[in-house]
């Protein structure tokens, strides 16, 4: 009896929580459309409070954000909305607008030769995804070879000896391509300037000299951390160490 009052709490809980998210969100863009975009920030925080996420609220913060020319904030929830909905056109393009707010021009060194379609086929699917099919794959192999094995027909045994090696290679290719893929999340850490100006230092220490200057709302990547300095590496290749209350990292939810 206990245990059906504890999951019947938990689930109007969960249902009273939703539909108070529910009336943030709608009053939060009632307020957008009033042009009250401040107000309505603090109605799509508060449903952040409560730690929900969707790339909806991070599109519409980003939208309001970007209304108010906050260059960091609406490039930042953008790029988060982005990380939930990677294939949505129009906060792709939205975020092309507010990274032209930016002051910093940063090239980007292009990847060329096998690893750059090694890595496009890798980013194609998840790491689970990769993992499923390799698993799959796998199964079959055994199984088509088992009938190898066991079959007394000439032409089903070379059709399941075939197969059966197409689906080991296949199955090779996607374990590379899972274990790439998770090489690939695992070192891609992205943050956003935060400060109006930053100093990059060649070395995690303030006696440092300086590398070059960063401006809110340029995206780096996260190598490393030394007490309050994060190292950073650039689209175009160069690297330098900030102060970690400089940047606000992409990946945290």
């Amino acid at each position: 009896m206990m245990k059906k009052f504890l999951i019947l709490t938990f689930l109007i809980i969960g249902v009273s929580g939703f539909a108070q998210n529910m009336a943030l969100f709608e009053e939060g863009n009632e307020l957008y459309n009033d042009g009250k975009y401040q107000e309505a920030i603090e109605k799509y925080e508060a449903i952040l409070d409560s730690d929900v996420h969707s790339a909806e609220l991070y599109f519409n913060l980003g939208n309001a954000h970007y209304k108010l020319n906050h260059i960091a904030p609406s490039i930042y929830y953008y790029e988060k909305a982005l990380l939930l909905s990677p294939t949505d056109k129009e906060i792709q393009n939205n975020l092309n607008f507010a990274e032209n707010m930016t002051l910093d021009d940063i090239d980007v060194v292009p990847e060329v030769g096998i690893s750059k379609v090694i890595n496009k086929v890798s980013n194609g699917l998840s790491f689970d995804m990769w993992a499923y099919i390799s698993v799959i794959l796998v199964i079959n192999f055994v199984l088509l070879f088992i009938n190898y094995l066991m079959s007394k027909n000439s032409q089903s045994k070379r059709m399941s000896f075939t197969f059966s090696l197409v689906c080991l290679f296949l199955a090779f290719a996607a374990l590379t391509s899972a274990f790439n893929k998770y090489n690939l999340d695992k070192s891609n850490n992205p943050a956003i300037v935060f400060a109006q100006e930053s100093r990059v230092k060649n070395e995690p220490n303030l006696r440092s000299e300086e590398a070059f200057r960063l401006h809110e709302g340029t995206k780096v990547q996260v190598l490393d951390t030394v007490d309050s300095w994060k190292k950073i590496k650039l689209s175009d290749g160069k690297t330098g160490w900030i102060p970690s209350q400089d940047i606000k990292l992409l990946n945290r939810f």
